[in-house]
């Protein structure tokens, strides 16, 4: 069982992070042009499956979101398209029923669509679109007012997006399933809140603080929630709360997130964000950027090695509880292999080099974007 190791700040004496800097095939005295990806899709070993109905779906839940948003710029609309969200999930829930992902794909591209606008708020903006959209989720089947509005107050889009989803999901959604989801969903917006503090107050946190922070942000939590809304079962909280369980979560949001650094880096450190993995490594642990890539790449193997370990150690609660615990933790893994090749698809990483980064792992620096006024 290796509970004890799942965090690279709960093992110090046998975690990566404290293990000797990794040589670099790019360490010199000049600033680097270009960095090798670590080989994490051959480190996977899990299979790699696609929902039958996922194209179709995929269209129809982007059609969706664009709907609901038809402001956006030619730009922005052009990224959604590019994104390949539905995809994605038809990775990570490729055994469920057509009408249940359906409706996890909405969610995913609204998940996405929130991480967006979000993107360089403030702290105060982002209290307020939490504020907006948890209130769609306590109001499904009609707006309500927030404290302190006019009854005549109008509904921002964001909000909108959240109920017309989650009215559709909570149909079928196993009551215990939607309070975890709403928690998971306002943990995201508090983790949110942090980072727009930190990202206003030009604070670059230490490695535990950022850890904590970041397996919110990325949303990895309600996506998992709706593992068992895909199939239409709710897991009894003795064994939501089981530490293996809580373990093989967390070793899932961790590969996911950290392997999402390793992949988002060049795009965010063209745009100056600091909010990712790699910038915490070289900036408090002095390391060269090849040098904190490989780092994050050791604790991404890592992980999905631990959550083998501990996929093999599950005990017995019964015969039915255990054919769902066998259904959501082949999500969690779904969720591992599904992410991973996605990265590479989608142009929201490498633009249309997905294919040769996947197969080289070498990627070139972009250069700084200047500020936009």
């Amino acid at each position: 069982m290796s509970t004890t190791d799942s965090s690279p700040t709960s093992s110090p004496s046998e975690s990566p992070l404290n293990s000797p800097r990794a040589l670099s095939p790019t360490l010199t005295l000049v600033e680097p042009t270009s960095f090798i990806l670590p080989d994490l899709v051959s480190h996977c070993r899990f299979p790699l499956i696609y929902h039958p109905a996922g194209d179709i779906l995929a269209k129809r839940s982007l059609n969706w979101i664009l709907s609901h948003v038809p402001h956006l710029s030619p730009r922005k609309t052009a990224a959604l398209h590019e994104l390949k969200a539905g995809e994605l999930t038809a990775f990570c829930y490729h055994n469920c029923p057509p009408e249940r992902l359906r409706v996890v794909m909405d969610f995913m591209n609204y998940l996405f669509h929130l991480d967006n606008i979000s993107d360089g708020m403030m702290a105060a903006d982002a209290e307020g679109l939490a504020n907006w959209v948890m209130n769609a989720f306590e109001w499904p089947e009609e707006f309500k007012p927030l404290p302190g509005q006019r009854g005549d107050a109008e509904e921002i889009s964001a909000a909108k997006l959240a109920r017309d989803y989650w009215s559709r999901c909570i149909v079928d959604c196993p009551p215990a399933v939607q309070a975890r989801f709403k928690s998971s969903m306002q943990m995201f917006f508090q983790a949110v809140q942090q980072q727009a503090r930190d990202r206003a107050n030009g604070v670059i946190p230490d490695l535990e603080s950022y850890i904590d922070v970041r397996r919110d942000t990325s949303g990895c939590k309600p996506v998992f929630d709706l593992i068992e809304y895909s199939h239409g079962f709710a897991l009894p909280d003795e064994v939501v709360e089981h530490p293996l369980i809580v373990a093989l979560n967390q070793s899932a949001n961790d590969l996911v997130t950290w392997s999402n650094d390793v992949f988002s880096y060049n795009v965010e450190q063209a745009r100056g964000d600091t909010h990712n993995m790699i910038c915490i490594l070289m900036s408090h642990d002095g390391l060269t950027l090849q040098e904190a890539i490989d780092r994050v790449g050791q604790l991404c193997m890592q992980t999905i090695d631990n959550f083998i370990e501990d996929k093999d150690c599950l005990p017995s609660w019964g015969p039915e509880v255990d054919a769902h615990v066998r259904l959501y933790v082949y999500g969690l893994q779904e969720w591992i292999s599904g992410s991973l090749h996605w990265s590479f698809q989608t142009r929201r990483y490498f633009g249309d080099s997905g294919a040769v980064v996947k197969a080289t792992r070498f990627v070139n620096l972009l250069p700084l974007q200047e500020k936009r006024l």
